[in-house]
């Protein structure tokens, strides 16, 4: 039973894709701020630099799987 209140599977998707893209740009400001400081945790930095390209990933896999197939 659908209540008008549930989301479709595209809203979810959509949903989750702007947050992981905010969470993307959170990590892109603080990899940014990190390479401010003069005696960064490159560390640190190697690990936000890694989560960011998984959330690059995500992004891309639910963007392609909104994307209607257009068959030329």
């Amino acid at each position: 039973m659908d209540s008008p209140h549930e989301l479709t599977h595209e809203e979810v998707l959509r949903v989750k894709l702007e947050v992981l893209r905010r969470e993307h740009r959170d990590l892109d400001e603080a990899i940014h701020a990190l390479q401010e400081k003069p005696h960064a945790d490159m560390l640190m930095m190697r690990r936000l630099k890694k989560q960011k390209l998984q959330l690059k990933d995500q992004i891309a896999r639910i963007e392609d799987e909104l994307t209607p197939d257009i068959i030329a």
